[in-house]
């Protein structure tokens, strides 16, 4: 099993992203995980830098794998776009790098004006992309005329030796399969046994599978509870609304609804070990490969990135023998 850092987008500056990356490093972590969005979920979490600008800052601060966590390249940017940016991406990261996508949210792909559509269409523009980047990758000249996607003529000159892996998220059974007959990994935020069996019998047996949750480490537990609920409240919104809700505004109207007692159920929080080990456990017991997490409010003195890093430092060996187990 590899345990990496999840970096949240969302949540810190470009500096503090690549200031991250480099502590996760120091502290024993595999891998890095990177969210892509265009908002935050909220305004509270106050960024968004743009991934292919922080996944170039971040090669030349540490050497270790980056994955996307994950990318839509249906909508708001083409795929032929994407398909250079990540190509660009595994040179700099002398082929460590990993494409995750997915079928995207309105939050981030409404900006452009174009029509959010429903899930189906959503994925069927999902295999038409993905197919669209594997193409592109051979390096021959490409004209792809498809349902959704017109590409005329066109080349990827800067290329890694070997293209790279397409990891594709799946949150139901029809998209866990997807994944598995499509992709070659799977990602999810979710330790759910029952959608990786999903992805293992459509095709993803032997592929690996990346999950990644949050936690806020701390020296104060209320502290900790509160800064994670006004931060993260929006992590337990449930069903759909993820999907359709179209603006940070919106997600912070209906993350009313979660109360600091459910955010206190949800996550690992303060400096306590075994209530961390505790969080994740369920991600290695259901079998994932590859396990991401992330610290909350780090850029807070009362739960900053350094004590979390050191906090995890120490643990790591820990959850290294579970994940072995």
């Amino acid at each position: 099993m590899r345990i990496g850092y999840f970096l949240s987008s969302e949540e810190y500056s470009p500096a503090e992203l690549v200031e991250q990356a480099r502590l996760a490093e120091q502290a024993g972590f595999e891998a890095l995980w990177i969210s892509d969005h265009y908002h935050p979920w909220n305004d509270e979490q106050g960024h968004s830098p743009f991934v292919w600008s922080m996944i170039g800052a971040i090669s030349q601060a540490c050497s270790l794998p980056v994955s996307t966590a994950v990318t839509c390249p249906t909508v708001r940017i083409h795929p032929a776009v994407i398909a250079q940016a990540a190509a660009t991406s595994s040179v700099l990261l002398n082929g460590k790098f990993a494409l995750g996508v997915g079928s995207g949210e309105a939050l981030n792909e409404h900006v452009t004006g174009a029509r959010w559509p429903s899930v189906d269409v959503r994925e069927q523009m999902l295999e038409e992309a993905i197919g669209v980047l594997r193409e592109l990758w051979t390096g021959e000249f490409v004209t792809h005329h498809g349902p959704h996607y017109t590409v005329e003529h066109a080349r990827i000159y800067t290329r890694p030796e070997q293209p790279p892996p397409v990891y594709v998220s799946g949150f139901g059974p029809k998209s866990a399969a997807l994944a598995g007959r499509i992709g070659d990994g799977y990602v999810s935020t979710m330790p759910d046994r029952e959608l990786l069996q999903a992805f293992r019998d459509a095709g993803g047996a032997g592929k690996p599978a990346q999950a990644g949750y949050k936690v806020c480490w701390g020296t104060n537990d209320d502290t900790c509870i509160k800064t994670a609920h006004r931060l993260w409240a929006n992590s337990g919104v449930p069903g759909e609304l993820a999907q359709v809700l179209p603006s940070p505004r919106h997600f912070e109207q209906v993350s009313q609804l979660v109360t600091e007692d459910m955010t206190r159920g949800a996550i690992a929080y303060g400096d306590d070990k075994d209530r961390h080990i505790h969080a994740f456990q369920p991600f290695a017991e259901a079998g994932f490969d590859e396990i991401y997490i992330a610290q909350m409010g780090g850029a807070q003195p009362e739960t900053s990135s350094a004590g979390f890093f050191d906090f995890y430092h120490d643990l790591l060996p820990s959850l290294r023998e579970l994940g072995a187990g």
